[in-house]
């Protein structure tokens, strides 16, 4: 499988030595042994766009520090080939802001969250169980970093995944588009470098309460399978 990373943003630099930047995160969660896909970046932000949306058999949108709405360039034309991407059926995955820019780009309403930033390990009740969610469970727990979240999610999608402070967190659109807020690719140790350096910004009690929170266990090996599953069904969906 030739898995396209659609990269919405960069590590900062101070960090990169210890954790990578986005397509490495993403790569170490996404490589087992008895899955080894193709990954090919490409770095939206410095306008590197794939010129056809079958350049890779699926693809992967990940987090950013920009809001969907942000009126950069970059940030449109990714709208627009999320759209391709959904018109053409192209097995697709949104992360973080991925998730939100999927959900904008096909109708949907994005706005920063009024309870304020969700940061550490938040845990998500699972609403819809589908064949392709092996191991199954009842929850998934997996780190956040936003302030952004799904407010009205796009015509035709199912939600599957919800929980008090983020009531969209995970849904399905047809067989081909899957869509996280949470991070499955970040580790604790990435959670806290964020969390620290957004110390100010986040307020005492919201980042004192996202460290506490680290102590919880999170299932990204969970959302890992998952992802794989699913690709893999709409990939045979797709050549069907």
């Amino acid at each position: 499988m030739r898995l396209g990373i659609l990269q919405c943003d960069s590590v900062r630099p101070e960090l990169q030595p210890e954790f990578g930047d986005y397509p490495d995160m993403f790569q170490r969660l996404l490589t087992t042994e008895a899955v080894q896909p193709e990954f090919r970046v490409y770095n939206l932000t410095a306008g590197e766009f794939p010129e056809s949306s079958d350049e890779c058999d699926a693809w992967l949108f990940t987090g950013s520090k920009w809001s969907v709405y942000d009126p950069d360039e970059w940030i449109e034309r990714a709208h627009e080939f999320a759209r391709e991407l959904h018109a053409s059926r192209r097995p697709t995955i949104g992360i973080c802001f991925g998730h939100q820019l999927i959900c904008r780009a096909l109708g949907g309403r994005v706005e920063k969250a009024p309870i304020g930033w969700g940061v550490g390990v938040h845990t998500a009740r699972i609403l819809r169980h589908e064949p392709w969610m092996q191991p199954d469970r009842d929850q998934l727990s997996l780190l956040v970093s936003h302030q952004d979240q799904v407010i009205e999610p796009p015509e035709g999608a199912e939600r599957l995944a919800g929980h008090e402070f983020c009531p969209y967190d995970m849904f399905r659109i047809g067989n081909h588009i899957l869509t996280f807020q949470g991070h499955p690719e970040f580790g604790p140790g990435y959670s806290q470098a964020t969390m620290d350096m957004r110390r100010e910004t986040l307020g005492e009690d919201t980042y004192q309460a996202g460290v506490a929170s680290l102590e919880g266990s999170i299932n990204p090996d969970v959302a890992a399978a998952w992802i794989h599953s699913f690709l893999a069904r709409a990939r045979g969906a797709a050549d069907d």
